[in-house]
């Protein structure tokens, strides 16, 4: 398993989770839960500079059938808006089909009804990302999801 702290990005139109991991790459930890605005790339970099990055992956909204839509093309554009702020930082895309409903459920079991959940549901997606890319890893000696530039 190779040492570096990983992030991992839930992207939304309203808001964006963000999780990272230890530099062991033992554990995902939330990080924030950030508005989706025009200082949405500043506030990611600045919690990235702030503790370094190996890589980071942006969950990739595919429809169940496997297509790319409307919003897995938004997730794209704005996964190359955060390379083009961090170029020596690898950024992958990672099927995130799923995800928020299997984050919803994690904070069901906690006792988080859902009223109470928008405000976690984000940061939770983001560790449920970041868990998947570092089992996958740990399992399989590879990295995680796929080059940015090798999405089609």
């Amino acid at each position: 398993m190779r040492k570096g702290i990983r992030y991992a990005i839930d992207y939304g139109e309203v808001r964006v989770g963000l999780a990272k991991s230890d530099i062991d790459a033992i554990m995902a930890v939330p990080v924030v839960t950030l508005k989706n605005d025009q200082d949405l790339i500043t506030n990611i970099l600045s919690r990235v500079n702030e503790t370094g990055c190996l890589e980071i992956y942006v969950g990739l909204p595919k429809h169940l059938s496997g297509q790319i839509g409307i919003a897995a093309k938004k997730c794209l554009n704005f996964a190359k808006q955060l390379k083009k702020s961090l170029p020596s930082v690898s950024v992958r895309m990672l099927d995130e089909r799923l995800t928020s409903s299997t984050a919803s459920a994690r904070l069901q079991e906690s006792g988080v009804n859902t009223r109470g959940q928008k405000a976690m549901i984000d940061q939770v997606a983001a560790i449920e990302l970041l868990e998947q890319a570092l089992d996958f890893e740990k399992r399989n000696n590879l990295i995680p999801g796929i080059d940015l530039d090798e999405v089609k």
